[in-house]
């Protein structure tokens, strides 16, 4: 197994110790949730990363990265909905959408047929990624001492619950029709699959 590999199996394996951490009742073990996440998703950025520059391309990799990815943040979306911070109907698309999406490029790759995401695609890949980092820093974040200076007023005002319902609903949207443009686009190349 290459480095990348490794680094994307380890990715994997701490998704669900991040999970236990944040939802822990320990202050300890939720504060470091946000480093562990941090940790993990920095694995995906080093692992293509070292990918690339020493051609560490494999079908394993092509298969668990970007199940590593949608596993990581499904599990953040999931774990920030069962504490009530984000709607669950909301948190069900997403997670439905990202799981199939990726198990069809899996799939269609196992089939030997290469379909790269959009640009649209990996914006929305983006804009995830930075809510969630959002939300970890400022829900984990006021909970760290070195940070009690800062008034909570402000640690309320980031967390405003209309702000992050707004702020959700329109990742949701984003998600959902970048999922279906991307059934619409490549459905000739997933008709095909279909015949195997």
């Amino acid at each position: 197994m290459t480095i990348p590999n490794q680094l994307t199996v380890t990715r994997i394996i701490l998704t669900p110790i991040f999970a236990w951490l944040f939802l822990s009742n320990n202050l300890f073990l939720h504060q470091l949730s946000l480093p562990i996440f941090f940790i993990a998703a920095l694995t995906d950025w080093y692992d293509g990363w070292l990918a690339r520059k020493f051609n560490y391309m494999s079908n394993l990799g092509k298969f668990l990265d970007p199940l590593a990815d949608k596993i990581l943040t499904s599990t953040a979306f999931i774990v920030f909905a069962s504490i009530g911070i984000l709607q669950f109907w909301m948190v069900v698309i997403i997670v439905v959408r990202d799981l199939l999406i990726t198990s069809l490029r899996v799939f269609a790759q196992y089939r030997k047929h290469i379909i790269s995401p959009s640009y649209l695609a990996k914006v929305k890949t983006f804009i995830q990624m930075t809510f969630l980092y959002y939300l970890l820093i400022v829900y984990v974040g006021e909970t760290y001492s070195f940070l009690s200076f800062i008034d909570r007023k402000i640690f309320n005002i980031l967390l405003n619950e209309t702000f992050i319902f707004y702020s959700m609903l329109v990742i949701t949207v984003l998600t959902f029709y970048t999922g279906l443009t991307y059934l619409y686009s490549n459905r000739y190349t997933l008709e095909e699959l279909i015949k195997f």
